[in-house]
């Protein structure tokens, strides 16, 4: 074989190797998922390449001639390492493509975004992208998502969060406005703001407080919490929302929770994955960091017990 001639192809090395092993091409093809024909001719086509025969043919199967038996190892080490490479590229292909974490705005704005660079610093070759909306041409699939629900979603795993500690929130201004605030039926006097994936927070007010077929003089649904946040600040009514997205307007007197009201939702804000996603480098770690970091929000900005 002269030294310029390039090596032999990984198909007919697989082959010489699986009849090798197996001692018939009927079998080999089998393994390799070519015909039998197919197998015969990468053979063939080996031992043309190297000058030599390979295998005695006989009618009980194929056997290793001295020279076949010379090569072997050397085909299998260069199958195995040609098998490294490419894994060790697929590795550097899965370091390199970002994580996809699809989530809810509030999320993002009210409890992600600040703690996020503490993973970054810690994690400086994970890349995270973040996107809360996916458009109908988008095709990459996001690899965890953060959403408002109730499990189960079929064909993934999901971790509970924050956000089932829910409270009535308003200005203090819009509770002076409106004469005080002294029992829950007073909720009906009044604006609410509603967010329009949320309507079961009225329903499950109503049913914690036994005021079951009761309504609001009037509701005014939006989009986004932080708008709700914001409308409620500015006196134009009062709101269910998940406490943990109004700790810090609770804490600053911007909002007010009349006589404690709330209740705990069915609907929460979830962690999921594909049950059968694969492997990614650095995924897990910025899962159990996800659910480590939510469980301290979660208990910071649950409503305190009542008192004794």
């Amino acid at each position: 074989m002269a030294a310029s001639r390039p090596p032999p192809s990984a198909a007919a090395l697989r082959a010489f190797a699986t009849v090798a092993r197996l001692g018939s091409t009927a079998r080999a093809a089998l393994a390799v998922n070519l015909t039998q024909s197919a197998v015969s001719k990468q053979i063939l086509s080996l031992e043309h390449h190297l000058g030599t025969v390979l295998f005695d043919r006989s009618p009980l199967g194929l056997k290793l001639t001295e020279a076949g038996a010379i090569y072997l190892p050397y085909a299998e080490a260069a199958l195995e390492q040609m098998e490294r490479g490419a894994r060790r590229l697929a590795e550097r292909n899965a370091i390199a493509r970002p994580i996809r974490l699809h989530m809810v705005a509030i999320a993002g704005e009210r409890w992600l975004m600040a703690r996020f660079p503490a993973f970054a610093e810690a994690h400086p070759g994970v890349d995270v992208q973040f996107t809360n909306y996916v458009s109908e041409s988008e095709t990459e699939e996001p690899d965890i998502e953060i959403a408002h629900g109730v499990p189960p979603w079929p064909g993934k795993e999901a971790h509970f969060l924050f956000g089932r500690d829910v409270a009535l929130v308003a200005a203090p201004s819009l509770i002076e406005r409106m004469g005080g605030f002294r029992r829950a039926a007073d909720i009906q006097k009044m604006t609410l703001l509603q967010h329009y994936q949320m309507p079961t927070f009225w329903a499950e007010f109503t049913e914690a407080h036994d005021l079951r077929g009761a309504v609001p003089e009037h509701t005014v649904r939006y989009g986004y919490y932080s708008v709700i946040t914001s409308a409620a600040v500015a006196g134009l009514g009062l709101a269910l929302a998940p406490r943990c997205y109004v700790a810090d307007e609770l804490a600053s007197g911007a909002l007010v929770n009349p006589l404690g009201l709330g209740f705990t939702s069915a609907i929460g804000c979830w962690l999921t994955r594909p049950l059968d996603q694969p492997p990614r480098p650095g995924l897990d770690a910025f899962i159990a960091w996800l659910r480590a970091e939510a469980e301290s929000f979660d208990a910071a900005t649950r409503a305190p017990p009542p008192s004794a």
